[in-house]
């Protein structure tokens, strides 16, 4: 019996300031890694057009989104820009314990929710290539208010001061070259060693 890999699925978590290209950049990666699951956050925010309920988020209630933390049912969850976002807890565990690898997009509150949860996973920045060019992408939406552009801008901020925090850092200035440096990192830390020694506790009788 050799040395066997993969076999629990890893928790990716991807953040980063809005207008970073979070979005973009996890739909690209969907082509560039197909068998990559992608984890369906709740919001409490309205939906933006084009966005389809359970494709992009599942759209709820704040009172809706409540009675899911008191009972529990969220991974991690977080109030941003007067809005509420989650991550159901069950669709993440069942799909990581089938060997699959599963992408939150969150933000960076929720993200230290889930690193107390699952130290073990592998978190990502997604960085702008300068805050002249994140400001011009949330403006180009057409869909934020000018007092909603600089809430924006305030809190990509602070946020960016969280990036030491995080594993990796990945500059979005072309979205292929995301994906692939995304890609890499995913490749590299199934191949880490304290992972493939985890999963097999008796590796040298497969060698």
């Amino acid at each position: 019996m050799g040395i066997q890999t993969n076999k629990k699925g890893l928790l990716v978590v991807l953040s980063g300031p809005s207008g970073a290209g979070k979005g973009t950049v996890c739909s690209a990666l969907k082509e560039e890694v197909p068998e990559l699951v992608y984890s369906v956050s709740a919001t409490t925010r309205p939906p933006r057009k084009g966005e389809v309920e359970g494709v992009n988020y599942f759209f709820k209630s704040k009172e809706a989104f409540q009675r899911m933390i008191n009972q529990g049912e969220l991974l991690e969850w977080a109030k941003y820009v007067n809005n509420y976002y989650g991550t159901p807890r069950t669709f993440v565990e069942e799909r990581l314990a089938q060997g699959h690898d599963v992408l939150l997009e969150i933000e960076v509150q929720g993200a230290y929710q889930v690193k107390k949860v699952f130290p073990e996973g592998v978190f990502i920045f997604l960085l702008p290539p300068s805050m002249e060019e994140l400001r011009a992408r949330i403006q180009g939406r057409g869909t934020e208010s000018k007092d909603t552009v600089e809430d924006r801008m305030k809190a990509a901020r602070e946020e960016l001061g969280h990036a030491r925090y995080y594993d990796y850092l990945v500059v979005n200035d072309k979205v292929a070259k995301s994906c692939q440096q995304i890609h890499c990192i995913l490749e590299a830390e199934h191949l880490r060693r304290e992972r493939i020694f985890q999963e097999n506790p008796n590796w040298l009788e497969g060698i």
